[in-house]
C-alpha cells in the first residue's frame, strides 16, 4: 500500500475496487484523439480507475476519505456496464495495517456517488448494516439531502442502499468545516451539487483532494470536466480556485481514481515534480 507523509499527517491508499468507465462520459467534449494520448482506454472505449479510499491518520484519528465500490452492492448488470473487475478489499487493507473497521473514528465523503458509498454499508444476515458503526461520517448539507432525494437524471447513482443503514451516523456542513486541526472540507457543487475537496496541512505541507473535479493525472486541464457533471462550469472554476490554491502552496494533488498515480506535485508551469506511483502488479 502507497503512503504520503506530511508533518504527523500520513495517508496510506486502500484497495477499494477497480471498475472501467467509458472513456468519452469521462473526458465530456474532449474528443478522444487528445484525451487518449493521456490515459489509456480498452477496445470498449472504457478507461481503468481505480476506487481507492484514503486513510488519513493523525491526533489519533483514523479518518477514511470516501470508501470505495464495497462488496456485494452490485448485482450482474452493474457489474457488467460499470466493468466492475476487482471489489473492495478495505477490510482486509486495514487488517494489515492492523485495523478493523471498527476503529475508524470519521469517515469524509466528498460525495455519495455509488462508486465513492457503497463501501458505507455491507451485508450481514441478509440485512445491510454500517461497515463503520463507530464513525462520524461527513459530508455536505446539500449532497446528503440529494442522496435521500434524489431527482430524475441522480437516483442512479444516489442508492438507499448505501445511507438507510447509516443515517444516524451523518453529520453535514453548509460550506467548509474543520474536521480536526489542518483537516478541512469545502463544498464546491461541479461534479455534483453537493460535491466538496478536502485540503490537508500539516508540517508546512498541503495535500489538495479534489476528489471527482480531478479524478485522475490526466483531468488537470480545466477544461477537460466529465460527462457525468451535473453542473460543469462549476467544476471548471473551481478546478481553477483549487490549482491555483495548491500549486501556489507547493501541494501534493492525490487522486482516487487514478490507476497510475496516488499523488503529483506540479510547478507553476504544470510539469509534475514529484510523483506517487501507484503499485501494479
Amino acid at each position: 500500500m502507497e503512503t504520503l507523509q506530511i508533518g504527523q499527517t500520513k495517508i496510506t491508499w486502500l484497495n477499494g475496487g477497480v471498475a472501467h468507465f467509458d472513456g468519452g462520459a469521462m473526458f465530456g467534449v474532449v474528443p478522444k484523439p487528445l484525451w487518449s494520448k493521456k490515459y489509456p482506454v480498452n477496445e470498449l472505449n472504457q478507461i481503468e480507475l481505480r476506487t481507492d479510499p484514503m486513510l488519513i491518520q493523525k491526533c489519533g484519528l483514523n479518518i477514511l476519505l470516501d470508501t470505495g465500490l464495497g462488496s456485494g452492492k452490485l448485482n450482474e448488470k452493474q457489474v457488467r456496464n460499470f466493468g466492475v473487475k476487482e471489489e473492495s478489499t478495505v477490510e482486509l487493507s486495514l487488517q494489515m495495517l492492523g485495523l478493523t473497521t471498527n476503529d475508524i473514528n470519521i469517515v469524509i465523503m466528498t460525495h455519495m456517488h455509488f462508486d465513492h458509498a457503497c463501501g458505507l454499508t455491507k451485508w450481514k444476515d441478509d440485512q445491510l448494516i454500517s461497515t463503520f458503526p463507530n464513525a462520524k461520517i461527513i459530508t455536505s448539507s446539500i449532497e446528503w439531502e440529494e442522496m435521500k432525494q434524489p431527482n430524475i437524471r441522480s437516483r442512479n447513482t444516489y442508492w438507499k442502499e448505501n445511507w438507510e443503514a447509516i443515517e444516524r451516523q451523518v453529520t453535514t456542513f453548509e460550506t467548509s468545516t474543520l474536521v480536526t486541526d489542518g483537516i478541512e472540507i469545502h463544498h464546491t457543487g461541479g461534479h455534483s451539487d453537493g460535491h466538496s475537496v478536502v485540503i490537508l496541512q500539516d508540517g508546512g505541507e498541503t495535500v489538495v483532494h479534489m476528489a471527482d473535479l480531478m479524478p485522475t493525472h490526466a483531468h488537470k486541464n480545466p477544461l477537460w470536466v466529465l460527462a457525468y457533471d451535473d453542473y460543469p462550469i462549476a467544476s471548471i472554476e473551481n478546478k481553477q480556485k483549487w490549482l491555483k490554491f495548491g500549486e501556489t502552496r507547493n501541494a501534493w494533488f492525490t487522486f482516487y481514481h487514478d490507476v497510475f498515480y496516488r499523488g503529483i506535485k506540479w510547478n507553476d508551469r504544470g510539469d509534475p515534480v514529484e510523483r506517487i506511483e501507484r503499485e501494479r502488479e
